[in-house]
């Protein structure tokens, strides 16, 4: 898969994993609200006030016309409007205003200011913020997880025209853990994520999503601005 492929991947699981981000919040609250709406503006109002999170995930994406696939691992971490993304292939760091993606293979780093529409993928406070203007948001019902245990599925579908046709976000019951999601695109494209590790409440310095340029020497910086 080339690296322009993978880098549309790695975007899809920052979208991914902001969904995982109000799975979180809403374990640590608890899933006692009526409904689906109830549920996501506390995991909003949570997130604004969270000093740090972590969350380790697997990442499996599949086409459902050429029947192909990639599937790989990787940790972010999300303060704010922050993040910082870890895949074997490259690391994303997101200041607010600044990205800076550098690839493993080439020891290059792109560095880009997002739009508007390109933070929708990136940055965990646009989604949080704005899932009100853009999805609908259902309360399914149950389901059962992959290691067999019983869960709350919670369905989010776009109000407008999107590449996007659902999210659905599966959390266990009995411990509130993330356990998977599931989102479909237009064009055929199915990616699952799911939680092995997550941790909240951690003191992440804003420097941490800074490109740290002394750890990277031989790093080739292609400024895009």
């Amino acid at each position: 898969m080339n690296t322009e492929k993978k880098q549309h991947i790695v975007r899809v699981a920052v979208r991914l994993i902001l969904a995982v981000q109000l799975l979180l919040l809403i374990g640590v609250l608890g899933a006692q609200a009526q409904t689906a709406s109830d549920l996501l503006k506390k995991a909003a109002a949570s997130y604004e006030q969270a000093s740090g999170i972590e969350a380790k995930f697997t990442l499996r994406a599949r086409s459902a016309s050429t029947h192909s696939g990639e599937s790989f691992e990787g940790v972010i971490y999300m303060k704010g409007d922050k993040f910082k993304l870890q895949t074997p292939d490259m690391i994303t760091w997101y200041d607010g205003e600044t990205q800076w993606t550098y690839v493993v293979r080439t020891e290059e780093v792109n560095v880009t200011t997002p739009t508007g529409e390109e933070l929708q993928f990136t940055n965990p406070a646009v989604l949080l913020q704005n899932y009100q203007k853009g999805f609908d948001a259902t309360l399914k019902g149950t389901s059962t997880t992959r290691q067999g245990k019983s869960a709350y599925d919670i369905e989010l579908t776009p109000k407008k025209k999107s590449d996007l046709r659902s999210v659905v976000l599966q959390i266990e019951k009995n411990t509130t853990f993330p356990a998977s999601i599931d989102l479909e695109t237009k064009d055929g494209m199915r990616h699952t994520i799911v939680i092995s590790q997550w941790q909240t409440s951690l003191n992440l310095s804003d420097d941490y999503f800074v490109f740290p340029e002394g750890e990277y020497p031989e790093a080739e910086v292609v400024d895009l601005r």
